[in-house]
């Protein structure tokens, strides 16, 4: 069973439908005894850092998924599901992250014009993403492929070598990560068609 943890923020049933539609046996889930009943973890997020990781402490489930990660539970994380990942965000104040790998979370910072071309934050849209080394969660998805981003916050890595693909937006950011049973995005599969979908069903078939 693939383990959706809803923590009250964001369409988690879009997220449930796209793993259903691989071939998933996906579940939303609240509650750490549901949790402990995972084959996977999948953790989405469109909401706040400070505040998701709030819900999850209200919810019990901070400890819950340290433990099932370290344990080797295969995790997928996208959007917030990878910053959560990291020690401590910068987003509205300083707030303490999972702490599953070492890193922060910032916000991106323009000129009113980067690169002779105006951009805004949030970076929201299609973009390109470039594969930084090989991955099975990648398999079958080319170098430079277009996903579905939606986000003011980055992260930056301590560990140069968790970085799985990088994207341009104005500077080159960590777009994906990986790290034993941890693949994490800062894109979002559920809404990037095709190449989303693909990257879905490479975790169904782990």
């Amino acid at each position: 069973m693939i383990a959706i943890i809803d923590y009250g923020m964001g369409n988690l049933r879009s997220v449930q439908k796209a793993l259903e539609r691989v071939g998933g046996d996906a579940r939303l889930i609240r509650t750490p005894g549901e949790l402990s009943a995972a084959d996977k973890i999948v953790l989405p997020g469109v909401a706040a850092f400070g505040d998701a990781m709030a819900q999850l402490r209200a919810l019990g489930l901070i400890e819950p998924i340290i433990d099932a990660v370290r344990g080797g539970t295969p995790y997928l994380g996208f959007c917030l599901g990878l910053q959560l990942l990291f020690d401590v965000s910068y987003e509205d104040g300083r707030h303490e992250g999972l702490g599953l790998l070492p890193g922060k979370v910032v916000r991106f910072e323009f000129d009113a014009s980067t690169a002779g071309r105006r951009l805004s934050v949030p970076h929201m849209g299609w973009n390109q993403v470039r594969t930084a080394r090989p991955d099975p969660m990648l398999e079958g998805i080319d170098s430079g492929t277009y996903f579905y981003f939606a986000h003011s916050y980055y992260v930056v890595p301590a560990d140069g070598e968790v970085v799985a693909t990088m994207t341009d937006y104005g500077t080159e950011f960590v777009s994906a990560v990986r790290k034993g049973n941890i693949f994490a995005t800062q894109f979002h599969p559920e809404k990037s068609q095709a190449a989303g979908l693909r990257i879905l069903q490479n975790f169904v078939n782990l």
